[in-house]
């Protein structure tokens, strides 16, 4: 069994791990010159959207992949670096930190006959058994488009690094899930003026409650008490709406939709920034016209810049057209293995209700297994039901946005893996 891996992020470092543990020869190619993926700022392969403040919303104790505890003495709430220094130990803990082909682009994978033909700017075309696609889904930004045209500054947040460049300015930033409250927030201490413009609001949750991380809470009442994620998603609120106060008492809009249909936003500042008006909350943009942003109330502002953080799309630029969709969509067999390609995976391509990294441990445990022929696939009727199973599960439980086409419930999804490997 011979395998490519590609992408050396929180995915690809966990599956080279399971591989080796497993006795499956593998090369690794990595775009930058190391490993890291988004999490090495200003990484050289372009694929990192990690600005200088940022704080990962995933409490350190929850963030760690199971095998591999976050050393003590970090804080609860790691930056960039700490989780790019967290990898890099990982990495060297299980002895793969030198297996990586670093600074090695894959430029196209193909079928060919029962294995694939992987293609690098460095090594030109080898063939293998399997290739593992990990190269993330967070790098390729996802723009909006209103009427009109805007003549000051735009951004995506994918391209945002430090507040300094906008001192003093009026800036528009658009999206209110984690990056666009972060990074609201950051422009508010040096910009004339911010606003958030958002399409339906969010549901604002703090980092603490009562001094205990949020997303502990939410472990406790999932893992111990065995609540279904979406009660224990709504207890949740319902605690932080009495230890904090209700969200639109400090200007912040309630969501239409219950909690449990959306990702909350993780964030301890944003409530104070926008009841002190340093952060005025907008509804969505109507149009541009020069300078003045349009909203669908009726108001206006003129505005320097505009930050989009509008999410973004999975790529695979060297994969055929014909393999792009599925994957694009999420509907792959246990979100890793392409049903119509045998010995094609991918690795991190989900959103998860809960934490990545220990969920692409599972996964990367997972991989492996199927590898050495101890976890069997099932038929290709089997697969359609399973995927199509899942599809009826994201449709009805939450709202309808590309957001969410790679959702999954953590405990639900690791548990289908667990079992693939126990039986």
């Amino acid at each position: 069994m011979e395998v490519c891996i590609i992408g050396a992020g929180a995915s690809g470092v966990t599956v080279a791990k399971s591989l080796r543990q497993r006795g499956v020869d593998f090369d690794w190619f990595e775009k930058g010159s190391a490993l890291g993926g988004l999490w090495r700022y200003d990484n050289d392969s372009g694929t990192s959207s990690a600005y200088r403040s940022l704080q990962i919303d995933t409490s350190s104790r929850s963030l760690a992949y199971p095998d591999f505890p976050v050393p003590p003495g970090r804080p609860a709430y790691l930056r960039a670096r700490h989780v790019l220094e967290y990898l890099e130990s990982y990495a060297a803990e299980f002895g793969v930190a030198d297996a990586v082909q670093t600074s090695t682009e894959v430029l196209s994978v193909q079928r060919l006959g029962s294995r694939w033909s992987v293609t690098t700017d460095r090594h030109g075309a080898r063939t293998y058994d399997a290739v593992v696609v990990a190269n993330g889904h967070l790098s390729v930004p996802r723009r909006p488009s209103f009427p009109g045209t805007f003549t000051g500054e735009e951004l995506h947040s994918h391209d945002y690094r430090t507040p300094e460049p906008f001192s003093g300015r009026s800036v528009v930033v658009v999206g209110m899930g984690n990056s666009g409250c972060d990074i609201a927030v950051d422009l508010a201490r040096v910009a004339g003026q911010v606003h958030l413009s958002t399409r339906r609001s969010a549901w604002v949750l703090p980092k603490y409650l009562l001094g205990v991380p949020t997303d502990r809470w939410s472990a406790f009442l999932t893992r111990k008490l065995r609540l279904p994620t979406p009660l224990a998603r709504n207890v949740v609120k319902t605690v932080a709406r009495v230890a904090v106060g209700p969200q639109e008492r400090f200007g912040v809009p309630k969501p239409a939709h219950p909690i449990h249909r959306e990702h909350a936003t993780i964030g301890q500042e944003l409530l104070q920034y926008v009841a002190y008006d340093w952060i005025r909350v907008r509804p969505d943009i109507a149009s541009f016209d020069g300078r003045e942003v349009r909203f669908t109330d009726g108001t206006s502002t003129t505005a320097d810049a505009v930050v989009y953080a509008t999410g973004y799309d999975p790529s695979f630029p060297f994969l055929p057209a014909d393999l792009v969709a599925r994957a694009e969509s999420g509907q792959l067999y246990r979100r890793i293995a392409h049903p119509e390609a045998p010995g094609l995976y991918f690795a991190g391509l989900v959103q998860p209700v809960g934490p990545t990294i220990p969920l692409v441990e599972i996964q990367g445990r997972w991989i492996a297994r199927v590898l050495t022929e101890e976890v069997p696939l099932p038929d290709a009727e089997t697969m359609a039901q399973e995927i199509a199973a899942h599809r009826r599960w994201v449709d009805a439980t939450f709202v309808n946005s590309a957001r969410y086409r790679l959702e999954v419930d953590f405990r639900t999804y690791a548990g289908q893996l667990r079992r693939d490997m126990a039986a």
